[in-house]
């Protein structure tokens, strides 16, 4: 019995112990630089940052360069590249050289978190650095990005200032400063006297009665109209259709020159 014990317990430590290798091993390549715009260290950091950014949404964030020598569309090309080595979630960010062109494509839960809107925001912050030759920027900045979309609810701005942590410490500070001034001026101070503390009861007395008729207030109160109105409507939900692939997947997207 307890020979079979340590077997057992051996084999639960080996398992332990070959899970991360394992995992890493069997670790995608999603950096595809057809243009040669990166040097190898920038590809591995590139890699590594895609990886761990994949990992944490269950999502793939796919670079794919190409210097338009295939002759297809940018769009079609990225369609039938995602439908080739990518079937589950993912979001892909394609730039082609010649043209000019830059795309980014969200399919399953890409499509749901990084939709049409969310994918025009993705493209103009990365554009700036295409225009510039800054590409590893520009890729690490699209891998980042859309990472961090795709923590928000379809429908939500991700970029309300109300979502940055210097605002929201900011506010605190703010809120906190004006909850304690309410607290203070509202505290009232502890009575320890009455009238009757200073009055000798013996010297004072009434002398005599005398009433007179001045004038009559009446007070009136304003009461509000309830006029029934609601206002306000919601943003429009994640998951917005771009396009199909040639397979018949649906695609959310934003494309634009650089």
């Amino acid at each position: 019995m307890k020979k079979f014990q340590a077997i057992t317990t051996f084999l639960i430590v080996l398992i332990f112990l070959f899970i991360p290798f394992q995992t890493f091993a069997e670790d995608k390549q999603r950096i595809f630089d057809e243009a040669n715009l990166l040097s190898e260290s920038e590809i591995v950091q590139l890699e590594k940052l895609a990886a761990t950014n994949s990992h944490k949404q269950e999502t793939d964030f796919v670079v794919l360069t190409t210097e338009g020598e295939h002759g297809i569309d940018l769009e079609v090309y990225m369609g039938d590249f995602a439908d080739d080595h990518f079937k589950g979630n993912a979001v892909l960010l394609g730039i082609d050289l010649k043209q000019s062109d830059v795309m980014v494509m969200g399919f399953e839960k890409g499509q749901d978190l990084i939709d049409n809107d969310r994918a025009t925001k993705v493209r103009e912050k990365v554009t700036p650095y295409l225009s510039d030759g800054d590409f590893f920027t520009a890729f690490e900045t699209f891998i980042t990005t859309s990472e961090r979309y795709m923590r928000y609810r379809p429908g939500v701005d991700p970029d309300n200032i109300f979502f940055k942590t210097s605002w929201q410490i900011i506010f605190a500070i703010v809120l906190g400063s004006l909850i304690t001034f309410i607290m203070v001026r509202n505290v009232n101070p502890k009575v320890t006297t009455t009238p009757a503390t200073y009055r000798n009861e013996q010297l004072t007395r009434i002398l005599r009665k005398r009433d007179r008729y001045i004038r009559t207030t009446v007070t009136k109160s304003y009461r509000p109209r309830n006029n029934n109105r609601s206002g306000g409507g919601g943003g429009r939900s994640g998951g917005s259709s771009f396009g199909r692939t040639s397979s018949g997947r649906s695609y959310s997207g934003s494309r634009g020159k650089f």
